[in-house]
């Protein structure tokens, strides 16, 4: 059985999702600590529900970056895990951060990349005019949402939404496919190496699982 770390900055629904999903064996898998750069953030009540180990530490209180990284791999390399699962974490990753975990940590990004890295997804995605929109499974790499793709999900954009309609369709869609990535992760199917991300030794297109 794989062991988890996820790291969490907001409410943690996709936590939540993946906390289910360990639950009822869908993850051959077992999170073993919940780290959160943010005290009093609902996602830290998620896994203290679940009897999960959870940790706080404030980047505020750090005077760089890198230092405040450092402090949060001291505490994930305490657990020693397998993967660590990047949840709603809202921190730019410093490089040697990034190199300690390359190839074991995943992110959820709520747009189809590499449209719209960064925040504010969805309102561009309207201000756009696009038909659809999603959301983005892949391994992190040092390029800011840009590491290899495992798996995308799309939600239909339409005239008369609202940006909260958009929000509530990719969550929905995040919850489903989140789980599975981090299933095929824990049953050793999923892998990154030279730079791309393999499933049963076969390369991924570029633009995702079922995707070529």
């Amino acid at each position: 059985m794989k062991k988890i770390v996820v790291l969490v900055s907001g409410s943690g629904s996709n936590l939540q999702a993946i906390i289910d999903a360990c639950h009822t064996k869908q993850i051959n898998g077992q999170i073993v600590a919940v780290i959160s750069n943010k005290a009093d953030v609902y996602a830290l009540e998620r896994a203290k529900q679940a009897h999960i180990a959870t940790h706080v530490i404030n980047h505020q209180d750090y005077s760089s970056r890198e230092a405040f990284d450092q402090m949060v791999a001291k505490q994930i390399d305490h657990y020693q895990p397998d993967l660590i699962v990047l949840a709603g974490y809202m921190r730019i990753l410093s490089a040697d951060f990034v190199q300690r975990y390359i190839g074991k940590m995943l992110n959820i990004h709520p747009s189809l990349l590499p449209k719209y890295p960064g925040l504010h997804t969805h309102r561009r995605a309207i201000e756009a005019g696009d038909g659809d929109h999603g959301t983005t499974v892949h391994f992190v790499t040092e390029e800011l949402d840009g590491g290899p793709i495992v798996l995308q999900a799309k939600v239909p954009i339409f005239s008369n939404d609202e940006e909260s309609d958009v929000i509530e369709r990719v969550i929905a869609q995040e919850h489903q496919i989140y789980p599975l990535v981090i299933k095929w992760f824990c049953d050793n199917r999923l892998e990154m190496r030279d730079g791309k991300a393999y499933l049963d030794h076969k390369p991924i297109p570029d633009s995702g699982y079922g995707n070529d």
